[in-house]
């Protein structure tokens, strides 16, 4: 029994998105479709336990929710159009569609998913259940919020979807790239709250780095010619590649410069940069996600962290703030200038920056501070800078490792 529902549970994980993608094409309407799936699921749980696990499980699990389709809009007399309309549609396709025609429903669930007139929480838990198939306790885990908030956000996101008549569609032309930062965006949040954690005890959640990996490839195959995938991907391969070497024995955070770059997984850091050679190789001038892809090579490329070339990524940095003017991207840079040409050059950026409303509770501020101070030999004022930043992080574990430096420098 377990043996069975643990290969439901893989294969519900590998093909929820194509099933629910192909509903939503025949219903267009992507919470029925989801609602349909899950009925299909638990059928699957019902049966698969004394029938066995079919040959073709997919096809199985989509033809078991489109006969659920067609019933349940039978049963609502008020669906008598999409009766004659859907109905026939359903019980004309009995098979899993063409390989081609599951990629145009992929691309079309994911631009659905993560549509603009969502929030970006309601984008995220969304995606993650639609296309992740993850369940409602496992996002709301991964995120530290209760159960019942993640589930609200996916049934209002699914009510404001079709209260808003979002079209099942993946958008062409001008509104395909607006619409494909919204989709990006939702990728580059999961993988990030995973990377580095927002909250609670734990530094890093490596299930939603991998979870957004594979979205990022899933979106690169359909969209292989989009360079801002193509670098979003490489950006999350690299990164991902440090791992195992980003927390020590003891669970506490390691700094990149202090990482055992032995046990950076070189697999990873290939993928990246084949990655962000597509990118380059489309031939558009380069978006904030390929420059930051950029910036993660230099740093794989270094043997070690004293070979690392701080100049170029410095000048990455200026190319950055110029596709991407935001005052996160002004401390990363600060930080890098200081690195490449002294701490008090990177200072007098962040001096810059003090009356900034957006960066008033943003940890790093005086993390980055705190560590050009020390480099310069202003101890106590680096000291307080990591207090500051101790108290401002919500992680715990960052937070232990900031008041160790505060107390060293005392």
């Amino acid at each position: 029994m377990r043996d069975v529902n643990r290969t439901i549970d893989a294969v519900w994980r590998l093909e929820a998105p194509r099933i629910i993608a192909g509903l939503a094409r025949l219903v267009n309407d992507v919470g029925l479709a989801e609602e349909l799936a899950q009925d299909a699921l638990v059928a699957a749980l019902e049966q698969w336990p004394a029938q066995g696990v079919p040959d073709n499980p997919g096809a199985w699990l989509m033809s078991v929710a489109k006969r659920r389709g067609i019933d349940r809009i039978r049963r609502e007399r008020t669906f008598a159009r999409k009766v004659e309309e859907v109905g026939q549609a359903l019980e004309a396709a009995t098979e899993m569609p063409e390989p081609d025609e599951i990629a145009d429903d992929l691309l079309r669930l994911v631009f659905t998913a993560c549509h603009p007139v969502l929030s970006r929480q309601a984008r995220v838990a969304l995606t993650l259940r639609m296309l992740g198939g993850l369940s409602t306790d496992e996002i709301a885990r991964a995120f530290l919020v209760p159960e019942a908030t993640v589930a609200q956000r996916i049934v209002r996101a699914k009510r404001t979807l079709s209260a808003s008549g979002v079209p099942f569609e993946a958008p062409q032309g001008p509104e395909r790239a607006a619409r494909l930062d919204s989709v990006l965006e939702v990728v580059y949040l999961v993988f990030n709250e995973g990377y580095v954690a927002t909250a609670g005890s734990e530094w890093l959640r490596v299930d939603l780095c991998q979870e957004a990996l594979r979205l990022g490839r899933l979106l690169a195959e359909l969209a292989p010619r989009e360079p801002e995938v193509q670098g979003l991907v490489a950006l999350m391969e690299i990164q991902a590649s440090r791992t195992r070497a980003r927390v020590g024995k003891d669970g506490a955070p390691v700094p990149l410069p202090e990482q055992d770059r032995g046990l950076w997984d070189r697999l990873l850091i290939s993928r990246g940069f084949e990655a962000l050679l597509r990118a380059q190789e489309i031939g558009a001038p380069p978006g904030p996600y390929v420059l930051q892809a950029a910036i993660a090579a230099c740093h794989a490329q270094a043997a070690s962290a004293e070979e690392t070339d701080w100049e170029q990524i410095s000048g990455l940095y200026e190319l950055l703030v110029r596709a991407e003017p935001s005052p996160v991207v002004q401390v990363n840079r600060a930080f890098a200038l200081g690195m490449a040409f002294g701490p008090r050059r990177g200072l007098d950026v962040l001096d810059a920056l003090a009356d900034e409303p957006s960066l008033t509770n943003y940890h790093l501020l005086p993390s980055v501070r705190g560590d050009l101070l020390a480099r310069l030999g202003e101890r106590p004022d680096a000291a307080r800078e990591f207090a500051r930043a101790a108290a401002l992080t919500r992680n715990e574990a960052e937070r232990a490792v900031l008041e160790k430096r505060a107390a060293e420098l005392s």
